[in-house]
């Protein structure tokens, strides 16, 4: 998946000479709310409706947010996310610090995936995310045991995502309704813990030399296979 990139202003001057104040006061990174979509100050009178933000009214709304929540508070948003939230959800092993959590958690966004669970270390990088986490609810694990007594009490069947000996292919198995997609570390993948927990262990088809795709994008890809099968479309 895409991660933020700041852009690096290049230019042929050299350190002496630069204005003192451009050494002095370099422009600081854009935030990671900041996209090239955004909109400005609100044009006329302002809208009655206690969704709206004043300051993003007055000052313009540059967050990654989809047009229907421009303008709107972040508990707004929530809000309205929770009304249509799928009912699947998804987990994440974290015991080396994964890099891909932050993607998957951005995935998660986009497809209105219930939950996202991260299992062991409760700290994750955030920067893939996009600040997506702050419109997803994120629960913390302390390990599989744990995870999975909360997926068993919740009536969750857990479908594990790897490409391992007696897994069936995602693409002709039906997945149910209401589960947890659980993914493994990059490299190590799940552990067995995690694998010997799962109801049914599921791979993604591949047609190339390499063994294995990248955990965010895998983590795409099964999100979408599960909207494939379970969402309508015209």
């Amino acid at each position: 998946m895409r991660t933020r990139g700041y852009a690096e202003s290049v230019t042929s001057e050299t350190p002496q000479e630069r204005l003192p104040e451009e050494r002095i006061s370099p422009e600081p990174p854009p935030s990671a709310e900041l996209t090239t979509h955004g909109v400005g100050p609100w044009p006329g009178e302002w809208p009655d409706d206690e969704r709206y933000d004043p300051e993003l009214l007055r000052h313009g709304d540059t967050r990654n947010v989809i047009d229907r929540y421009r303008y709107w508070r972040m508990e707004a948003v929530v809000a309205d996310l929770d009304e249509h939230r799928h009912p699947f959800h998804v987990a994440i092993e974290n015991w080396q610090h994964d890099m891909n959590i932050g993607s998957i958690v951005r995935s998660a966004n986009a497809f209105a995936a219930d939950t996202v669970h991260i299992i062991g270390r409760r700290r994750w990088n955030k920067r893939g995310a996009m600040v997506t986490d702050r419109y997803q609810h994120v629960l913390h694990h302390d390990d599989v045991e744990a995870f999975v007594a909360w997926a068993r009490a919740a009536g969750l069947p857990i479908v594990a995502v790897d490409n391992v000996p007696g897994s069936v292919l995602i693409e002709t198995y039906a997945l149910p309704r209401e589960c947890v997609l659980l993914f493994g570390q990059e490299g190590p993948g799940l552990s067995a813990a995690a694998l010997e927990a799962a109801d049914v262990v599921v791979e993604i088809s591949q047609f190339g030399s390499t063994r294995s795709i990248n955990a965010s994008a895998a983590a795409a890809v099964a999100m979408h296979a599960w909207i494939l099968q379970h969402v309508p479309f015209a």
